[in-house]
């Protein structure tokens, strides 16, 4: 329960607003009645406008402001009340715009200040975090427009949201209205039963039996010939290789396999769609358009509909999506002997299934979240685990030793793979520094307690997993390198409380495919690592950027030398 105040405030606003619609149709219908100077202006000859239409917009009139009034001042001033009673501060919000335009200030300011040092402090995608943080602690509040949101590394508010369970921690609404295009209304975006229903289905089909790890080595190791093959054009010489595309062909062949089994094929055709869909819509975002463009994208989301250029692209790219996945289906339909996901999400679509959705909505929003979340992530890990390794020498040789004695000439196997504790280190070493998924994003569903406080209803809780990560008081002063070492007896005792690694989400909503894309990382890095030497390319340029993911603005450049 929130305090008095809030539900007073809650109560006074449910009932001011129908007595002011209450008061305006009195209005009108005495006006009609009583000889008052208004009705004499149905009279009046020759005056252009009826009584009716002035009475309409009269009404309509004081609709908007009353609209207004409630949704930009009294919704944002009450709920900004109910937080800071709580002692939560924060910095003002300009009046439509909120905190947007001091984001953009510090996002310009650090591009004016940036090093080209590969080293940073996590706070590269939104360094106003940083300043807030040092202004107002690890808890405070803002807005983005009309949109609250709550920011937490708050080690104990963090735990309070893993251990938590219920549904009433759903994802953002602003996801499907801003983001639908791509996400749709699958498992990334949905709440409450549809999401059950979609979670139920869909996470029993991501563990990893040996004909999986078959698929996940055979992958790794076209990628290991693809890069044998230019290092052999050039005549054995050490090649130069952006490795970003050749980590995403690495995901997106298995996730296709996964999902469309003997269709692969054109599986893979529908995943290097989603993948130019995703690039489109992680550049639209709304911190860097125009005053105008902000404010129609944030408080009635217009933007979204407008025939704009990016918008008709990304139009087309989601219709060849839609219908690529359902002739797919088409020629699936009736089949009895296929095992894949996309047999799955048929079957969850026909069985079932809560929500708004249609069936075929169900099914292609189910297959690119699904395609999206296990190509792009993972394919992002993997690419800052190559620069990492390429950044630090002596942990390369480390792990490149220990592969060589595990596998001893053969390729990895399960067990292989679990006797390789270096290889651990490293992987989780690299999930705290650059999480794919660096902004974990939760909505308050209904009033919900966290620790000590009470998150009102409607409020969107941001945790930056990179702070969380590199926080010294919680993973010692060195927080900010690469030392795969702390994690030599696990995530508890790399730090002083295991709850403050997040690289997979929180609470029920944790990554259902976290044993699958750890794997992933596993054979690739020990793969790529048995054939090649790799270090810094001249011509990498560290910089950490925030799209829809946390990822190498401008690609990973690697020397790469056969062994």
């Amino acid at each position: 329960m929130l305090n008095w105040h809030g539900q007073l405030a809650d109560g006074i606003m449910g009932l001011f607003i129908p007595c002011v619609y209450i008061l305006a149709l009195l209005f009108v219908k005495l006006a009609s009645i009583l000889p008052w100077p208004i009705r004499s202006i149905r009279a009046m000859e020759g005056f252009p406008i009826s009584y009716n239409v002035t009475c309409l917009v009269l009404l309509l009139t004081l609709s908007l402001i009353v609209f207004l009034y409630y949704f930009l001042w009294w919704k944002p001033v009450s709920c900004q009340l109910r937080l800071r009673k709580q002692g939560i501060r924060g910095p003002p919000p300009n009046f439509l715009l909120g905190n947007i335009p001091e984001i953009k200030q510090a996002i310009a300011q650090s591009r004016s200040e940036s090093t080209p040092s590969i080293e940073d402090d996590g706070f590269s995608g939104f360094p106003s975090f940083k300043l807030w943080c040092k202004k107002y602690g690890n808890r405070y509040m803002f807005k983005l427009g009309a949109l609250h949101f709550l920011y937490a590394t708050d080690p104990f508010m963090v735990k309070e949201m893993k251990l938590f369970r219920s549904l009433d921690l759903g994802k953002p609404a602003y996801l499907q209205k801003d983001r639908g295009v791509l996400l749709g209304k699958g498992i990334l975006t949905t709440n409450g039963p549809a999401w059950s229903h979609q979670r139920k289905i869909l996470s029993p089909q991501l563990y990893v039996d040996k004909d999986t790890l078959n698929i996940i080595v055979e992958s790794g190791s076209t990628v290991v010939k693809s890069w044998e093959r230019i290092i052999e054009s050039k005549d054995g010489f050490d090649a130069d290789i952006m490795v970003d595309g050749y980590m995403r062909s690495f995901t997106s062949c298995i996730i296709s396999k996964l999902v469309f089994g003997h269709d692969h094929r054109r599986g893979m055709n529908v995943t290097e769609r989603c993948h130019t869909l995703f690039k489109e819509m992680g550049a639209a975002t709304t911190i860097g358009v125009p005053f105008l463009r902000q404010v129609l994208s944030l408080y009635i989301h217009i933007c979204t509909y407008l025939p704009t250029k990016a918008n008709r692209n990304a139009w087309r790219l989601a219709k060849e999506i839609h219908s690529m996945i359902l002739d797919i289906v088409k020629d699936r339909r009736g089949s009895s002997t296929t095992k894949d996901i996309l047999q799955v999400i048929l079957g969850g679509s026909e069985n079932g299934g809560p929500g708004p959705s249609s069936a075929h909505e169900f099914i292609v929003d189910n297959c690119k979240d699904m395609l999206l979340a296990a190509s792009e992530g993972t394919a992002i890990s993997a690419t800052w685990g190559l620069m990492l390794l390429a950044s630090n020498p002596e942990w390369q040789a480390r792990a490149r030793s220990e592969v060589k004695q595990v596998c001893d000439g053969h390729l990895p196997n399960l067990d292989m793979l679990g006797k390789m504790k270096v290889l651990e280190m490293v992987v989780l070493e690299v999930l705290r520094l650059y999480p794919a998924v660096a902004l974990v994003s939760r909505r308050a569903m209904q009033h919900v307690k966290l620790c000590d406080m009470q998150v009102p209803k409607g409020v969107n809780i941001w945790i930056w997993a990179p702070a969380l990560h590199r926080d010294p008081d919680l993973w010692g002063p060195d927080a900010d390198k690469f030392n795969p070492e702390r994690f030599i007896d696990g995530v508890s005792g790399a730090c002083k409380s295991s709850h403050a690694s997040i690289p997979f989400g929180v609470g029920a909503r944790l990554c259902p495919g976290k044993k699958l894309g750890v794997i992933q990382l596993k054979v690739v890095l020990s793969t790529i690592l048995s054939s090649f030497n790799l270090s810094i390319s001249p011509n990498y340029r560290h910089a950490p950027t925030l799209g829809l993911l946390l990822e190498p603005k401008h690609g990973v450049h690697l020397v790469i030398q056969k062994i």
